[in-house]
């Protein structure tokens, strides 16, 4: 399971013209999950983001958590976090879980935040057509793989 982790001051998603979400501050996580995650992978990435220090402090340290300062997730699934470029020019998706594996693990990644979190996490629609909106704070972009414990 991989997700790029982006700091933001606002996210949006729109599906079909029209806004499904919107946070202000917080994170906005792009969820790829491969054909080899389980429950194991989720329940490990939520101990590793949750805590995660990126937030700035009164010093503008990095050095809060998502907690720490009441922020908000937006969620958004993408395969193509596991795309293979290793072969031609059109990336492979082979290691991609299928919608039936993939969607009860992204619907198990919104709950077990929700039930950390004291703000609702909010979420795109699995398998739409996305168009994602955000200001990235910092920037700060992070990327954790489970299956390359870091």
């Amino acid at each position: 399971m991989r997700v790029v982790i982006q700091r933001v001051s606002e996210a949006s998603v729109v599906i079909d013209k029209m806004k499904k979400s919107q946070i202000g501050n917080g994170l906005l996580i792009l969820l790829g999950i491969e054909i080899e995650d389980t429950q194991e992978d989720v329940d490990w990435l939520i101990k590793k983001l949750i805590p995660l220090r990126i937030f700035p402090d009164d010093a503008n340290i990095m050095n809060c958590s998502i907690q720490e300062v009441n922020g908000e997730i937006l969620i958004i699934s993408q395969f193509t976090l596991h795309a293979s470029t290793k072969k031609g020019n059109r990336p492979s998706y082979i290691k991609a879980a299928r919608p039936e594996q993939a969607i009860p693990l992204y619907e198990y990644f919104i709950t077990q935040l929700d039930l950390q979190l004291p703000q609702k996490v909010k979420s795109g629609v699995f398998g739409a057509d996305m168009k994602v909106a955000l200001i990235n704070d910092g920037p700060v972009t992070i990327i954790i793989d489970s299956k390359n414990k870091e």
